[in-house]
C-alpha cells in the first residue's frame, strides 16, 4: 500500500516566494505519486501562520487550480513553532507520513526521496541535515556552532545542523501529540520521541525570493526556548556557583579577621567596589537566569492552546 503523503509548510508573509516555490512542492508531489511511491491522495498542506500580505489568498487560489494543494490559516501569527506544530497535528489525521520543509525553497525538495525510501525501510523519522553552511555568512556559521555545543554541553538532545526539515510517521506525530508544553522547540522535542531514526544530507541553497522573516532576534528567542525548555543545567551552574562564592567568601571572612588581628588592614576602596560590582552583576545575572524558568512555568500552567485554526481550504474531490 502506497503511503499518503503530505507536505507540510508553515507560510508568514510569503506572498513574494510562494508562487515560486509552490508548483515546484507540487511537482515532487505529482512526480513521487506518478512514480508509484505515494497516494495519488497525498497533499502540499500549506499553515498560514496569521500573514497579513496575500498570503492566504494565494494558497486558496492554489487550492481551487490543483487538488493536491490544501491548507489551514491560524488565527493569528503564533510563531513558526507553533505554525508547524499545527499543521502536523493537523495532517496526523489525514496521511501517513509528513515532511516538514520551509516556504523559501532554500531546503533540496528532492531529499524527500531519500527521505521516503528509509521510511519504508521502518523509521519513523528521518532529519534532513545540511551538508555544510558555505551559503552562511560568517556569523552565523559561527553562532550556530556554537549554539550546537552549547546545547551539547547542556544535555540538550539534538541532530547537529538540523533544523525543521524532517520527516515524520502518523506513528511518531502520534507520540508528539502527547508533548503537552507551550514553549516549543521541535527540534529538541522530536528527538524525545524516539523510534527508529535516519538521516539525509542534503545542501541548502540561498532564498529563491523575498526576504527572510527570521531575524537574529527571533533566533535568539529560539535558542533561548531550547535551553530552558528542555534543559535545568543552567539552574545546575547557578547552584554550583553559589557554592563556589559562598567558600570564595568564607575565605575572605578568615582572611579579613585574621589580618584584624595582625593589624596589616589596609583602607582598599578600589578593591572593594570592584568586589561589589561583581558579585552585585552575578547575583542579578543569576536572579536573571531563574527568572526565565519561573516564567516559562507561568506560562505553561496557564495551559493555552498552542495554535488556533481559524480557515481552512481543500479541493473538492
Amino acid at each position: 500500500m502506497t503511503p499518503k503523503l503530505y507536505l507540510v509548510i508553515p507560510c508568514y508573509n510569503e506572498e513574494a516566494v510562494l508562487p515560486v516555490t509552490a508548483p515546484t512542492f507540487l511537482n515532487k508531489i505529482e512526480e513521487l505519486v506518478a512514480a508509484g511511491e505515494i497516494s495519488d491522495q497525498s497533499r502540499v498542506f500549506f499553515v498560514n501562520d496569521g500573514s497579513s500580505d496575500n498570503t492566504w489568498e494565494i494558497i486558496k487560489n492554489l487550492v481551487s487550480m490543483n487538488k493536491h494543494y490544501a491548507g489551514i490559516s491560524l488565527s493569528r501569527n503564533m510563531g513558526h513553532q507553533n505554525a508547524l506544530l499545527g499543521g502536523l497535528m493537523e495532517a496526523k489525521e489525514l496521511c501517513d507520513v509528513t515532511v516538514s520543509i520551509d516556504c523559501d525553497g532554500q531546503d533540496d525538495i528532492n531529499a524527500v526521496d531519500e527521505m521516503l525510501k528509509h521510511y519504508k525501510k521502518g523509521c519513523d523519522i528521518v532529519y534532513g541535515v545540511r551538508a555544510s553552511r558555505k551559503t552562511d555568512t560568517k556569523f552565523k556559521r559561527g553562532s550556530a556552532h556554537l549554539f550546537y555545543k552549547l546545547l551539547e554541553k547542556l544535555g540538550v538532545q539534538t541532530v547537529y545542523n538540523h533544523a525543521d526539515y524532517r520527516l515524520m510517521s502518523a506513528r511518531a506525530l502520534e507520540a508528539l501529540a502527547e508533548f503537552k508544553e507551550v514553549n516549543l522547540y521541535l527540534r529538541g522535542m522530536v528527538t524525545l520521541v524516539g523510534f527508529k531514526t535516519a538521516t539525509v544530507y542534503y545542501n541548502r541553497t540561498v532564498r529563491l525570493a523575498g526576504k527572510s522573516h527570521y531575524p537574529l532576534s527571533k533566533m535568539l528567542k529560539l535558542a533561548l526556548n531550547g535551553i530552558t525548555s528542555l534543559s535545568v543545567k543552567p539552574i545546575h551552574l547557578i547552584t554550583a556557583f553559589g557554592i563556589f562564592v559562598m567558600a570564595l567568601s568564607v575565605v575572605g571572612i578568615i582572611w579579613s579577621v585574621i589580618s584584624y588581628f595582625l593589624s596589616s588592614t589596609v583602607a582598599g576602596w578600589a578593591s572593594l567596589v570592584a568586589i561589589i560590582c561583581f558579585f552585585g552583576g552575578a547575583q542579578i545575572l543569576c536572579i536573571g537566569v531563574i527568572g526565565e524558568y519561573i516564567g516559562k512555568i507561568y506560562m505553561e500552567t496557564k495551559a493555552r492552546p498552542r495554535y488556533i485554526v481559524a480557515d481552512r481550504a481543500e479541493a473538492d474531490e
